[in-house]
C-alpha cells in the first residue's frame, strides 16, 4: 500500500521563477504564498528558484529573501541566474543553500538606491501651485513639489546608509564573507559569474539543469522528478500572459514609485 501511494505522488524537487521587477504588492503575496505552501509540503524534498530580476523594492526583496530562507532551514534552496540576479534580485538568492548562474549572467549590485522626479519647476512653467499643509516638520520630506532641504538630505542619507548596512549583512551571512569583504564587493557594481564566483558571491558556475542536479544531491534523493510551479494568477495577469504582463507589471509599479512616494530600493539596472 504504501509503495502505491509514493509511486504515486513521488518526491519531488520543485522548480519557480523569480522574473523581472520585485516591488509590486500582489506579486509579492503570491510568491510569499507560494513558497509557504513548497516549504510545508512534504512531498517536495528541494527546491530551485530559477532568477532573472534587477530588483526592487527594499521591503518586498527582504521579505522574499527571508521567505526563501525559511524554505532554505526546511530543506536544500538552489538559486539559479539565467540573466541577472541583481540587488533585491541578489539579495533573494542569499536566502538560498547555494547559487549557481550562467557563464553570462550577472551578479550583484550590492547596494541601495532612492529616486524621484522633480516636478515643481515644470509645475510653475504651466502655472500649477502645490499647496500643502502637514503636522510633523519632516512629513513631507520626500516631496515631488520642492527642493530637499539640507535636514532632509541628511536624513534621507542616513536612511539609505542602514538599508545598505542591512544588505551587506545579509551578503556577508549568507556567503560566509567576512564583513569587511562583503563591503568592498557593495559598491553597486555587477559581476559577471566567473567573477562572482572567485569573488564568493556565487557557488557554481552551470546552467538550469546544473542547478537541478545539485538540489538532487543535496536532497539525497534516487530519482530525478521535478515539478515547475509558479504563483497564482489573476486574470489580468493570465489574459496578458507572458512579456506583455511583465512588461506592463514592471511599468506600472514603476509609475507609481515614481509618482506617488519615493521609494527605496535594491535595484540593479534594467
Amino acid at each position: 500500500m504504501l509503495q502505491t501511494v509514493l509511486n504515486i505522488n513521488p518526491e519531488r524537487i520543485a522548480v519557480t521563477e523569480l522574473f523581472g521587477s520585485i516591488g509590486s504588492a500582489p506579486r509579492t503575496t503570491e510568491i510569499i504564498r507560494m513558497l509557504r505552501a513548497i516549504e510545508e509540503n512534504k512531498r517536495i524534498r528541494a527546491l530551485v528558484i530559477d532568477i532573472d530580476s534587477p530588483g526592487g523594492g527594499a521591503g518586498a526583496s527582504e521579505y522574499i529573501y527571508r521567505s526563501v530562507q525559511k524554505v532554505a532551514r526546511a530543506k536544500p534552496v538552489i538559486a539559479f541566474v539565467r540573466g541577472m540576479a541583481a540587488s533585491g534580485g541578489y539579495m533573494v538568492a542569499c536566502g538560498a543553500t547555494k547559487t549557481v548562474a550562467l557563464p553570462m549572467a550577472l551578479v550583484g549590485s550590492i547596494g541601495v538606491i532612492s529616486m524621484r522626479p522633480m516636478l515643481y519647476e515644470a509645475l510653475e512653467k504651466i502655472g500649477v501651485r502645490m499647496d500643502v499643509t502637514k503636522s510633523g516638520r519632516l512629513k513631507d520630506m520626500f516631496s515631488s513639489f520642492r527642493e530637499p532641504t539640507p535636514e532632509e538630505r541628511q536624513k534621507e542619507q542616513a536612511l539609505l546608509d542602514a538599508f545598505y548596512d542591512r544588505f551587506v549583512e545579509i551578503v556577508a551571512t549568507a556567503r560566509n564573507l567576512p564583513a569587511d569583504r562583503a563591503r568592498e564587493l557593495a559598491t553597486g557594481e555587477v559581476f559577471t559569474a566567473a567573477q562572482a564566483k572567485e569573488s564568493g558571491l556565487i557557488d557554481e558556475v552551470g546552467d538550469l539543469d546544473a542547478a537541478i542536479d545539485m538540489a538532487q544531491s543535496m536532497a539525497d534523493l534516487r530519482e530525478r522528478k521535478v515539478t515547475y510551479i509558479r504563483p497564482h494568477r489573476g486574470l489580468a495577469q493570465r489574459l496578458l500572459a507572458g512579456t506583455g504582463a511583465s512588461l506592463v507589471e514592471g511599468a506600472a509599479w514603476a509609475i507609481d514609485a515614481r509618482l506617488r512616494e519615493r521609494r527605496i530600493e535594491y535595484r540593479g539596472r534594467d
